[in-house]
């Protein structure tokens, strides 16, 4: 075997560069922090900060990344004792990206390069969207795996896909963009409303992963508290942000509790249909 295959099918390598990833991403993550650069909220001319836009997450939101770092941290032990397993290599790649995206959006945040960091944002939402497509074409050997692995993705995808939505807006408002107090109030809730029909076509797509929906109802949830108990306020965003909460969660609720699988889900005939599922 050459030593390029070596390089890409041995899971002892494979396992290797997953971890070096993640030691890329702990150190975007400490300046994201402020420990080795300017905390993201400061940074970007404070464009990330909790009141720079209707669509901002209040700032307890961002708690949920320690469960995402805890979760990721257990996920590298999985990879190195999943050896060969085949559920393993089909993510490695994809988990090794999303740790180096992750670790670019904070880099080019510190940088002030605003649109970058949209495309930055984006492209991580899609490959953790891949990611977790290719868990629900098999189902996790154990309950712990299904906590680990597809629980912790599908966390990481849902908060994602929020701060996506989040991202783009606080751009563009730090871009000039300012319509007036009235057509604000209406673009948040249109962009609420997009957020509220990604959550449902998740839930469709993936099978109604509950960690997935939890985590971008939690993000919502934090928008609304924002915009009810903090600057700038607005109601009518509140309201949005709540019941596109809602609507996820109602989704992905009836999606679980539907009959059969989704057309072209792959999981064994042998095996419960959403089995162990995040």
């Amino acid at each position: 075997m050459r030593w390029e295959q070596a390089l890409t099918s041995t899971p002892t390598w494979r396992a290797g560069i997953v971890t070096a990833c993640a030691a890329v991403m702990v150190l975007g993550t400490l300046a994201g922090f402020g420990l080795l650069g300017t905390r993201v909220e400061e940074s970007s001319g404070g464009a990330f900060a909790a009141d720079a836009t209707l669509v901002t997450p209040a700032g307890p939101a961002f708690s949920i990344w320690s469960l995402i770092y805890l979760g990721l941290l257990g996920y590298l032990v999985w990879q190195w004792r999943a050896g060969a397993s085949r559920r393993a290599a089909r993510i490695a790649w994809l988990a090794a990206a999303s740790m180096v995206l992750n670790a670019a959006w904070l880099g080019v945040t510190q940088l002030g390069w605003l649109w970058l960091s949209v495309l930055v944002i984006l492209t991580l939402a899609g490959v953790l969207g891949v990611l977790v497509r290719r868990l629900d074409e098999s189902p996790p050997a154990s309950p712990i795996e299904a906590v680990v692995v597809d629980g912790t993705f599908g966390v990481y995808l849902g908060w994602v896909s929020v701060a996506s939505v989040a991202n783009a807006t606080a751009v563009l408002v730090a871009g000039g963009v300012n319509p007036g107090p009235v057509w604000s109030n209406v673009l948040a809730v249109a962009v609420l409303g997009v957020a509220a029909l990604l959550g449902a076509w998740f839930a469709v797509r993936l099978g109604g992963r509950w960690a997935v929906a939890a985590a971008m109802a939690w993000a919502l949830g934090w928008i609304a508290v924002g915009r009810l108990t903090g600057r700038p306020e607005s109601l009518p965003a509140a309201a949005a942000a709540i019941l596109a909460a809602l609507a996820i969660l109602a989704v992905t609720a009836v999606v679980r509790n539907r009959g059969p699988a989704p057309s072209g889900h792959r999981t064994p005939t042998n095996a419960p249909a959403r089995s162990g599922r995040g």
